[in-house]
């Protein structure tokens, strides 16, 4: 398991985005130098967690909960061959492009070490949106990538360090509880009665799973 890439983005204007000034850091390309990981602060406030990568929608990306994005190479090769063109390390708007790590199957609360310091919590699955599928360019790509199931995860910063390509990844802690991100994914966004198997994960969950999860079952029970 290790990194294939780190890959930061830098503010462009695109004509794709709801953002007010109509910009977006999703385009991230692979860097080949060292690259200081660290929590970054509060929704709303805090960016990435990566030095040198930019974060324009604060209402909806980055912050402590949100720190870093990683996606399998595994998911983005399985995309290749549905979409029949390549898809380059970072395609998705991704910080960590991984192999040989099962990114979208990791619990809820799975701690990574990568290289000698930095150690990341994984907090939930990514939710597609309108910039990231004029990104792509493909139609309906909110729904395609909402029903392949297999969203890349979003970290916390645990530990903070420099990672880079090649860093080897080590997973420290797996939790006692069966939340994975797949599974949380979907209870977000598909199949809403899954949210009370979110529960096991606590506090582990990004805050905003685990209130929706929480209102569910007040509302319906478990």
């Amino acid at each position: 398991m290790k990194l294939l890439s780190v890959n930061l983005g830098r503010r462009t204007s695109v004509p794709y985005t709801d953002h007010p000034e109509g910009v977006t850091g999703i385009d991230k390309r692979p860097t080949d130098a060292a690259v200081r990981v660290a929590a970054p602060g509060p929704k709303g406030t805090g960016a990435s967690g990566l030095a040198g990568d930019e974060v324009c929608d604060l209402r909806h990306h980055g912050g402590d909960d949100q720190a870093v994005y990683a996606v399998a190479r595994e998911d983005l090769d399985d995309w290749e061959r549905e979409l029949g063109r390549p898809l380059a390390n970072g395609a998705f708007g991704e910080n960590l492009t991984t192999i040989g790590l099962d990114v979208s199957g990791a619990l809820i609360g799975e701690r990574w070490r990568i290289g000698s310091g930095v150690v990341l919590e994984v907090t939930c699955g990514r939710i597609p949106c309108r910039t990231f599928q004029g990104h792509v360019g493909e139609q309906r790509w909110v729904k395609r990538f909402t029903a392949k199931g297999a969203p890349g995860a979003y970290l916390r910063v645990i530990e903070a360090g420099e990672v880079r390509a090649g860093d080897a990844v080590e997973i420290l802690h797996r939790p006692d509880h069966e939340v994975t991100v797949a599974l949380q994914f979907r209870a977000i966004t598909t199949q809403r009665e899954l949210l009370p198997r979110l529960l096991p994960a606590g506090e582990a969950l990004h805050p905003e799973s685990l209130t929706a999860a929480r209102k569910y079952v007040a509302q319906h029970g478990v």
